[in-house]
Protein backbone atom coordinates (compact mmCIF):
# COMPACT_ATOMS: atom_id res chain seq x y z
CA UNK A 1 0.00 0.00 0.00
CA UNK A 2 1.13 3.49 -0.67
CA UNK A 3 1.02 6.30 1.87
CA UNK A 4 0.55 9.61 1.00
CA UNK A 5 1.44 12.07 3.96
CA UNK A 6 -0.65 15.38 4.51
CA UNK A 7 1.40 17.61 7.32
CA UNK A 8 -0.71 20.67 8.42
CA UNK A 9 1.54 23.71 8.07
CA UNK A 10 -0.47 25.72 10.53
CA UNK A 11 -3.05 25.67 12.45
CA UNK A 12 -6.94 26.42 10.74
CA UNK A 13 -9.17 28.07 12.33
CA UNK A 14 -11.82 28.69 9.22
CA UNK A 15 -14.30 26.13 8.27
CA UNK A 16 -12.37 23.71 5.54
CA UNK A 17 -14.35 21.30 3.28
CA UNK A 18 -11.95 18.00 3.32
CA UNK A 19 -13.44 15.65 1.30
CA UNK A 20 -10.13 16.02 -0.62
CA UNK A 21 -8.74 14.25 2.11
CA UNK A 22 -9.14 10.72 1.18
CA UNK A 23 -8.22 7.73 -1.10
CA UNK A 24 -10.81 8.48 -3.06
CA UNK A 25 -9.23 11.87 -4.54
CA UNK A 26 -6.15 11.92 -4.61
CA UNK A 27 -5.50 7.71 -6.17
CA UNK A 28 -3.99 7.63 -9.70
CA UNK A 29 -2.77 11.63 -9.53
CA UNK A 30 1.03 12.97 -9.31
CA UNK A 31 1.72 14.80 -6.41
CA UNK A 32 1.93 18.00 -8.10
CA UNK A 33 -1.80 17.37 -9.33
CA UNK A 34 -2.73 16.87 -5.47
CA UNK A 35 -0.55 20.15 -4.73
CA UNK A 36 -2.85 22.34 -7.13
CA UNK A 37 -6.14 20.81 -6.24
CA UNK A 38 -8.51 23.42 -4.79
CA UNK A 39 -10.15 23.14 -1.36
CA UNK A 40 -12.56 25.58 0.09
CA UNK A 41 -11.03 27.73 3.29
CA UNK A 42 -14.20 29.56 4.64
CA UNK A 43 -15.58 31.21 1.61
CA UNK A 44 -12.21 31.18 -0.54
CA UNK A 45 -10.27 28.57 -2.61
CA UNK A 46 -7.09 27.39 -1.77
CA UNK A 47 -4.56 24.91 -3.15
CA UNK A 48 -3.72 21.91 -0.83
CA UNK A 49 -0.07 22.80 -0.99
CA UNK A 50 -1.19 26.38 0.99
CA UNK A 51 -2.30 24.30 4.10
CA UNK A 52 -0.13 20.96 3.65
CA UNK A 53 2.98 19.96 2.79
CA UNK A 54 2.33 16.74 1.14
CA UNK A 55 5.61 13.84 0.98
CA UNK A 56 4.78 10.33 0.12
CA UNK A 57 3.34 8.36 -2.79
CA UNK A 58 -0.18 8.28 -4.78
CA UNK A 59 -1.07 4.64 -6.03
CA UNK A 60 -2.93 3.84 -9.10
CA UNK A 61 -5.95 2.71 -7.35
CA UNK A 62 -8.08 3.37 -4.29
CA UNK A 63 -7.59 -0.06 -2.54
CA UNK A 64 -3.90 0.69 -2.12
CA UNK A 65 -4.07 4.50 -1.28
CA UNK A 66 -3.32 5.49 2.76
CA UNK A 67 -3.56 8.77 3.43
CA UNK A 68 -1.86 10.19 6.48
CA UNK A 69 -2.56 13.35 8.43
CA UNK A 70 -0.93 14.63 10.60
CA UNK A 71 -1.89 17.61 12.99
CA UNK A 72 -5.19 18.94 14.56
CA UNK A 73 -7.84 19.11 11.69
CA UNK A 74 -11.03 19.47 13.78
CA UNK A 75 -12.19 22.23 11.51
CA UNK A 76 -12.31 20.08 8.35
CA UNK A 77 -15.86 19.07 7.62
CA UNK A 78 -16.34 16.00 5.62
CA UNK A 79 -12.86 13.61 5.70
CA UNK A 80 -13.24 10.50 3.74
CA UNK A 81 -16.86 11.42 2.36
CA UNK A 82 -18.54 8.67 0.58
CA UNK A 83 -14.89 7.15 0.53
CA UNK A 84 -14.76 3.82 -1.33
CA UNK A 85 -11.28 1.91 -0.21
CA UNK A 86 -8.00 2.63 1.31
CA UNK A 87 -7.23 3.87 4.90
CA UNK A 88 -7.45 7.34 6.17
CA UNK A 89 -5.27 7.87 9.78
CA UNK A 90 -5.32 11.20 11.49
CA UNK A 91 -2.46 11.88 14.01
CA UNK A 92 -5.09 14.51 15.64
CA UNK A 93 -8.66 15.70 15.94
CA UNK A 94 -10.81 15.33 13.13
CA UNK A 95 -13.32 17.70 12.23
CA UNK A 96 -17.70 16.75 11.56
CA UNK A 97 -19.06 14.77 9.39
CA UNK A 98 -16.11 12.45 9.19
CA UNK A 99 -16.90 9.53 7.17
CA UNK A 100 -19.91 10.76 5.92
CA UNK A 101 -21.78 8.05 3.68
CA UNK A 102 -18.70 5.72 3.65
CA UNK A 103 -18.88 2.48 1.36
CA UNK A 104 -15.87 0.91 2.07
CA UNK A 105 -12.22 1.30 3.77
CA UNK A 106 -10.86 2.25 7.44
CA UNK A 107 -10.84 5.71 9.18
CA UNK A 108 -8.41 5.65 12.19
CA UNK A 109 -8.68 8.97 14.36
CA UNK A 110 -5.89 9.39 17.12
CA UNK A 111 -7.98 11.58 18.56
CA UNK A 112 -11.18 13.08 19.14
CA UNK A 113 -14.06 13.75 16.43
CA UNK A 114 -16.50 16.29 16.53
CA UNK A 115 -20.59 16.04 15.40
CA UNK A 116 -21.98 13.03 13.05
CA UNK A 117 -19.12 11.04 12.34
CA UNK A 118 -20.22 8.05 10.56
CA UNK A 119 -23.34 10.18 8.94
CA UNK A 120 -25.22 7.67 6.44
CA UNK A 121 -21.92 5.60 6.45
CA UNK A 122 -22.67 1.90 4.31
CA UNK A 123 -19.55 -0.15 5.02
CA UNK A 124 -16.16 0.53 6.24
CA UNK A 125 -14.17 0.54 9.61
CA UNK A 126 -14.00 4.07 11.65
CA UNK A 127 -11.61 3.60 14.81
CA UNK A 128 -11.70 6.75 17.17
CA UNK A 129 -9.59 6.29 19.97
CA UNK A 130 -10.68 9.23 21.75
CA UNK A 131 -14.18 10.58 22.09
CA UNK A 132 -16.88 11.54 19.58
CA UNK A 133 -19.34 14.18 19.76
CA UNK A 134 -23.34 13.82 19.10
CA UNK A 135 -24.99 12.06 16.21
CA UNK A 136 -22.14 9.54 15.67
CA UNK A 137 -23.49 7.14 12.98
CA UNK A 138 -26.54 9.04 12.85
CA UNK A 139 -28.44 11.23 10.15
CA UNK A 140 -28.35 15.30 8.96
CA UNK A 141 -31.09 16.32 10.24
CA UNK A 142 -34.70 15.71 8.00
CA UNK A 143 -33.17 13.19 6.05
CA UNK A 144 -33.62 10.24 7.86
CA UNK A 145 -31.20 7.98 7.16
CA UNK A 146 -28.67 6.29 9.44
CA UNK A 147 -26.09 4.40 8.90
CA UNK A 148 -26.94 0.93 7.35
CA UNK A 149 -23.83 -0.69 7.39
CA UNK A 150 -20.34 -0.62 8.78
CA UNK A 151 -18.60 -0.66 11.87
CA UNK A 152 -18.12 1.95 14.23
CA UNK A 153 -15.57 1.83 17.44
CA UNK A 154 -14.85 4.81 19.58
CA UNK A 155 -12.46 4.20 22.70
CA UNK A 156 -13.58 7.22 24.62
CA UNK A 157 -17.49 8.52 25.05
CA UNK A 158 -20.01 9.59 22.46
CA UNK A 159 -22.46 12.47 22.62
CA UNK A 160 -26.34 12.93 21.55
CA UNK A 161 -28.05 11.04 19.35
CA UNK A 162 -25.89 7.81 18.82
CA UNK A 163 -27.50 5.68 16.01
CA UNK A 164 -30.29 8.26 15.23
CA UNK A 165 -32.27 6.28 12.49
CA UNK A 166 -29.83 3.39 12.35
CA UNK A 167 -30.51 0.86 9.57
CA UNK A 168 -27.65 -2.01 9.70
CA UNK A 169 -24.21 -2.11 10.94
CA UNK A 170 -22.30 -1.91 14.24
CA UNK A 171 -21.27 0.61 16.94
CA UNK A 172 -19.55 -0.17 19.65
CA UNK A 173 -18.83 2.99 22.47
CA UNK A 174 -16.71 2.04 25.49
CA UNK A 175 -17.40 5.09 27.39
CA UNK A 176 -20.89 6.65 28.46
CA UNK A 177 -22.95 8.22 25.98
CA UNK A 178 -25.48 10.80 25.78
CA UNK A 179 -28.89 11.11 25.51
CA UNK A 180 -31.29 9.72 22.52
CA UNK A 181 -29.07 6.53 21.85
CA UNK A 182 -30.57 4.46 19.24
CA UNK A 183 -33.70 7.09 18.56
CA UNK A 184 -35.99 5.98 15.99
CA UNK A 185 -33.40 3.22 15.30
CA UNK A 186 -34.57 0.30 12.29
CA UNK A 187 -31.82 -2.27 12.49
CA UNK A 188 -28.18 -2.62 13.61
CA UNK A 189 -26.72 -2.86 17.03
CA UNK A 190 -24.87 -0.47 19.33
CA UNK A 191 -23.01 -1.59 22.26
CA UNK A 192 -22.62 0.74 25.14
CA UNK A 193 -19.97 -0.22 27.21
CA UNK A 194 -20.71 2.84 29.90
CA UNK A 195 -23.46 3.90 31.02
CA UNK A 196 -26.23 6.22 29.06
CA UNK A 197 -28.12 9.08 29.18
CA UNK A 198 -31.87 9.30 29.21
CA UNK A 199 -34.31 8.03 26.35
CA UNK A 200 -32.37 5.31 25.05
CA UNK A 201 -33.89 3.58 21.94
CA UNK A 202 -37.02 6.58 21.69
CA UNK A 203 -39.29 5.41 18.77
CA UNK A 204 -37.02 2.52 17.64
CA UNK A 205 -38.77 -0.02 15.45
CA UNK A 206 -35.81 -2.51 15.49
CA UNK A 207 -32.66 -3.48 15.71
CA UNK A 208 -30.74 -4.12 19.26
CA UNK A 209 -28.85 -2.11 22.02
CA UNK A 210 -26.79 -3.76 25.10
CA UNK A 211 -26.55 -1.28 27.36
CA UNK A 212 -22.97 -2.89 29.99
CA UNK A 213 -23.48 0.43 32.01
CA UNK A 214 -26.29 2.53 33.89
CA UNK A 215 -28.69 4.29 32.88
CA UNK A 216 -31.86 6.54 34.53
CA UNK A 217 -34.53 5.16 33.66
CA UNK A 218 -36.22 3.17 30.78
CA UNK A 219 -38.73 4.74 28.89
CA UNK A 220 -42.15 3.56 29.68
CA UNK A 221 -43.21 3.48 26.27
CA UNK A 222 -40.97 -0.11 26.38
CA UNK A 223 -42.46 -3.28 27.89
CA UNK A 224 -40.10 -5.62 30.05
CA UNK A 225 -40.15 -9.15 28.57
CA UNK A 226 -37.79 -11.11 30.73
CA UNK A 227 -33.97 -11.50 32.47
CA UNK A 228 -31.40 -13.22 30.11
CA UNK A 229 -28.19 -14.53 31.45
CA UNK A 230 -26.53 -13.13 28.71
CA UNK A 231 -26.37 -10.29 25.34
CA UNK A 232 -24.28 -10.46 22.52
CA UNK A 233 -23.25 -7.79 20.35
CA UNK A 234 -21.71 -8.64 16.66
CA UNK A 235 -19.08 -11.02 17.70
CA UNK A 236 -19.13 -10.16 21.16
CA UNK A 237 -21.08 -12.10 23.99
CA UNK A 238 -21.71 -10.65 27.60
CA UNK A 239 -22.44 -13.34 30.18
CA UNK A 240 -24.18 -11.57 32.47
CA UNK A 241 -27.79 -10.75 33.51
CA UNK A 242 -29.74 -8.43 31.74
CA UNK A 243 -33.29 -7.52 31.51
CA UNK A 244 -34.67 -7.56 27.86
CA UNK A 245 -37.01 -4.40 27.13
CA UNK A 246 -39.21 -4.17 23.50
CA UNK A 247 -40.18 -1.30 22.21
CA UNK A 248 -40.93 1.30 21.22
CA UNK A 249 -44.51 0.39 21.69
CA UNK A 250 -45.81 4.36 20.98
CA UNK A 251 -43.99 2.88 17.04
CA UNK A 252 -45.19 -0.13 17.15
CA UNK A 253 -41.14 -1.38 17.47
CA UNK A 254 -39.68 -4.20 17.95
CA UNK A 255 -36.44 -3.02 18.74
CA UNK A 256 -34.44 -4.79 21.84
CA UNK A 257 -33.02 -3.11 24.95
CA UNK A 258 -30.32 -5.69 26.59
CA UNK A 259 -30.24 -3.57 29.96
CA UNK A 260 -27.37 -4.91 32.60
CA UNK A 261 -29.20 -6.20 36.05
CA UNK A 262 -26.30 -5.64 38.06
CA UNK A 263 -25.58 -2.18 36.97
CA UNK A 264 -29.23 -0.85 37.58
CA UNK A 265 -30.39 -1.90 41.25
CA UNK A 266 -33.71 0.87 40.58
CA UNK A 267 -34.60 -1.07 37.65
CA UNK A 268 -35.20 -3.71 40.34
CA UNK A 269 -38.88 -3.39 40.65
CA UNK A 270 -39.40 -4.71 37.19
CA UNK A 271 -39.17 -8.41 38.37
CA UNK A 272 -42.04 -8.37 39.93
CA UNK A 273 -43.97 -8.68 36.46
CA UNK A 274 -42.36 -11.94 35.43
Amino acid sequence: MKELVFTLKDVVRLPVDGFLISPDAVSSKTIREVQDMSILVGSREQKLSTLFKLTGDTSSTVSDQAVLVNGNVDSFRGIGKEMSGGTITVNGDAGPMLGEGMKAGTILIRGNVRLGAGSSMQGGLIQIDGSAEGQLGSSYRGKGQGMSGGTIVVNGGAGYEVGAYMTGGFIDIKGDIGQFAGTHMKGGEILIEGASGERLGAEMTGGKIVLIGRIPEILPSFTFEEIRNRATAADRSFRASFYLFRGDVNENGNGRLFVSVDANPQLKFYEKYL
